[in-house]
């Protein structure tokens, strides 16, 4: 059975670098770390090294996510799990991990839904300070791809990874913790007409980090697409804008913990709004409409 940490990073692919790097900075508060090896931006919202890496590319989108595994000792359960179910996978060089500032990691391919995952031990385990701006962000939340294999995916995620799933709304959404992370859910699963890119989300400290950010990203001019609003199925209060390429963020306050052992049974929600948004606010038609998947070559 393999152990995982938490959702460590997400990379991103943006059209303008710089443009990206100031809004996640000025907008959503997370701290600029350092430019990597091939021009990156790194950021962190914790006290891990980076939790968010936007890259430079002709077209927006996911570029991969990364686990931490909960010790060194997940790496041969994993690579077992994949031979065992013939997935492709392959160990990433010593050089490039120490260019990422990460330990080991291993990098595979969801094979519906194309998404790149990697699962990773850190480089170092000492805590990094994070210093807030705009806002008290604890973590990196979760990540949600949106894809036209929902079934399969969903199944891949639970047979193969171990990934626990908590709750779905109808066929519409299925959302998952990486077990044994206590959190409603580190990821999830849009069901869609194509594979593409959801969104990225920041847990924040108090709810007034969610109204101060109402009235910023307002003032700013930037498009809020959902919220705010309460998450009936994890219990978080939620605000959703779009950044620079149109791809959507969301903060969240608050959220459902699962005890490792004898959790509650994942619920299927019906699929009407209220189920979305306790609220009832409606999600604007730009909300998650825009990031491919990038498909790694293993």
């Amino acid at each position: 059975m393999i152990r995982y940490k938490k959702l460590g990073y997400v990379e991103l692919n943006v059209t303008d670098l710089a443009r990206s790097r100031d809004f996640y900075e000025r907008m959503v508060g997370l701290e600029f770390v350092g430019e990597g090896a091939q021009g990156e931006a790194l950021l962190r919202c914790d006290a891990d090294h980076h939790n968010l890496v936007l890259h430079r590319a002709a077209r927006p989108g996911l570029k991969r996510i990364g686990w931490m595994l909960e010790d060194e000792a997940q790496f041969e359960r994993l690579h077992g799990r994949l031979a065992a179910h013939g997935v492709a996978w392959r160990e990433v060089a010593a050089e490039e991990c120490r260019r990422r500032q990460l330990g080991r990691v291993t990098r595979m391919v969801e094979p519906d839904s194309g998404v790149t995952f990697e699962f990773y031990r850190p480089a170092e385990t000492r805590p990094y300070e994070f210093r807030p701006s705009v806002a008290r962000i604890q973590r990196l939340g979760h990540a949600v791809i949106r894809t036209a294999h929902f079934h399969a995916v969903t199944q891949f995620l639970r047979e193969v990874l171990n990934f626990a799933e908590s709750d779905a709304i109808g066929e519409a959404i299925a959302f998952f913790r990486c077990f044994p992370n206590p959190y409603h859910h580190g990821f999830g699963v849009g069901n869609a007409a194509q594979n593409g890119w959801h969104h990225v989300n920041f847990m924040v400290t108090e709810i007034d980090d969610i109204g101060r950010a109402l009235h910023r990203l307002r003032g700013a001019e930037v498009p809020i697409v959902y919220g705010p609003g309460r998450h009936p199925a994890s219990g978080s209060v939620f605000l959703y804008w779009l950044d620079p390429d149109g791809m959507t963020v969301e903060y969240s306050f608050g959220m459902e913990r699962f005890p490792e052992h004898a959790p509650r049974a994942p619920r299927t929600l019906p699929p009407g709004p209220e189920f979305f948004d306790s609220w009832g606010s409606r999600p604007d038609p730009r909300m998650a409409s825009r990031g491919e998947l990038e498909r790694a070559a293993l």
